[in-house]
């Protein structure tokens, strides 16, 4: 069904001349001679943009707005007068209006602005349609997923989670490995003891060995107490080794020893003792590689290896990218104190075409960075960080000559960037569009630039 416009406005010739134009662009169109008439259609049938004079007789378009919003309803209005002035401006924005247009205007202006309506309309209903599915797959805490390889860990997940069995994770850095062992642990029978996370490659060999076991004081200089280990912190618990593939030959040994024989024995003591923990560990290495190369046992690769949760990479799960992003968003939003801003479809688009080397880990942290540079209701590709806008190292500028005199760099950057415009125009007959996928900008910069610099182009 054709997205519907309700055109009003008292001059019949108007009227006739925005139904034939909205009708020709696919729309469904219906007119009103009055913000009364407008108001009973409105009663009758949902419309998706009102587009109303300001003045007229009886109700104006700003009650007419008023009325609109009153109602709550999810209805774009723009406003359309001969009368410009900056005041009538002001309260057609502060009262929600989408946009406001002063006549006579040009009828690509006008259909341009239409189009943003509508694209912003679709985004603010594909992001309730995301916060919905969003709640469908949430199915463990903060495990967000639609892919199908992803739905297979959420099943494995659930069949493995009630078991003893050691589990290995697997997968590239940034993929959400530990909350994965989160998961595991919130949905086992050892929910309500400990979770303890420990990365084996962010300790030195030295200390790793007192961090897990303990020690008794006097083990070592700086002994001066008996300290608990995390295997007996984890007790009844999970105990996570993240990145066991850093330990050393030596430290490998001793884990073995305390997973076949459940007891540890700290450092400098003399007596083992037994410990209750189920051991969750993660890699991002090949670790049979590592086996053939000799710097990995293989019989502790077999012991923690009973059953291998593989993470996908988040380039091979596109179709979560949207749903992670909103995600993110709502999460640093609460954090922030603020609303939730949608995403454009150009920022969208983007993020669905980088690679993310730093798969779930990369993604998040683009949103938290969006979401504090954002100012208003709407991310877009300003916001997002460089690797993602194809960012180029700068170029050589070691010949680069300054004047004595000095010179105005504004001036010299707004020059330059000017010429690049026309330049871009006149490659592609002066189609904004065109040129605008050429220079890399958004329809709506270059729009804005081809006034500023008083360019001859033109939208199609």
């Amino acid at each position: 069904m054709p997205e519907r416009i309700l055109v009003v406005d008292d001059e019949a010739s108007m009227r006739k001349m925005l139904e034939i134009l909205f009708r020709e662009e696919g729309y469904g169109v219906v007119t009103a001679a009055s913000a009364e008439e407008a108001l009973r259609a409105l009663a009758h049938s949902p419309f998706e943009l009102v587009l109303s004079d300001i003045r007229m007789p009886g109700l104006s378009g700003l009650e007419l707005l008023k009325r609109i919003r009153q109602e709550e309803a999810p209805t774009e209005v723009i406003l359309m007068t001969a009368y410009s002035s900056t005041e009538s401006a002001i309260e057609a924005l502060r009262l929600g209006a989408f946009d406001y247009i002063t006549k006579p205007f040009q009828v690509e202006e006008l259909s341009n602005i239409v189009r943003h309506a509508f694209e912003k309309r679709r985004l603010a209903e594909e992001n309730v349609l995301l916060r919905e599915e969003l709640a469908r797959k949430e199915q463990f805490g903060g495990l967000v997923a639609a892919n199908s390889r992803m739905k297979a860990v959420f099943a494995l997940i659930e069949r493995v989670a009630p078991t003893p069995s050691t589990i290995l994770i697997r997968g590239e850095s940034g993929t959400g490995k530990e909350l994965v062992a989160r998961t595991l642990h919130q949905r086992s029978p050892r929910a309500r003891r400990p979770f303890v996370p420990v990365n084996c490659g962010g300790i030195p060999e030295t200390l790793l060995e007192s961090e897990l076991f303990g020690h008794v004081k006097g083990a070592f200089t700086g002994a001066h107490a008996s300290k608990k280990g995390l295997f007996d912190t984890a007790q009844g618990g999970t105990l996570f080794l993240d990145e066991i593939a850093e330990m050393s030959p030596a430290m490998q040994v001793k884990l073995l020893r305390a997973l076949q024989e459940r007891t540890v024995r700290p450092v400098g003591g003399e007596e083992e003792h037994p410990t209750d923990v189920r051991v969750v560990a993660a890699t991002n290495q090949d670790i049979p590689r590592l086996i053939q190369e000799k710097r990995f046992r293989e019989d502790l690769y077999y012991r923690i290896n009973v059953i291998t949760v593989s993470l996908p990479p988040l380039r091979e799960r596109r179709e979560d990218i949207p749903l992670l992003a909103r995600h993110f968003l709502e999460k640093y939003a609460r954090l922030m104190g603020r609303e939730v801003p949608s995403l454009s479809a150009e920022a969208l688009r983007r993020m669905e075409s980088y690679p993310w080397p730093g798969n779930v880990r990369e993604l998040e942290n683009c949103m938290e960075r969006a979401m504090a540079l954002c100012d208003g209701d709407q991310i877009d590709l300003r916001h997002l960080p460089d690797p993602l806008l194809g960012a180029r190292p700068l170029p050589d500028l070691a010949g680069v000559q300054i004047p004595e005199e000095g010179f105005s760099l504004t001036d010299t950057l707004e020059g330059i960037r000017a010429a690049y415009l026309k330049r871009a125009l006149d490659l592609e007959g002066g189609i904004m569009t065109r040129a605008a996928a050429r220079l890399g900008i958004t329809f709506r910069s270059m729009r804005y630039f081809v006034k500023k610099y008083g360019l001859q182009a033109r939208e199609a």
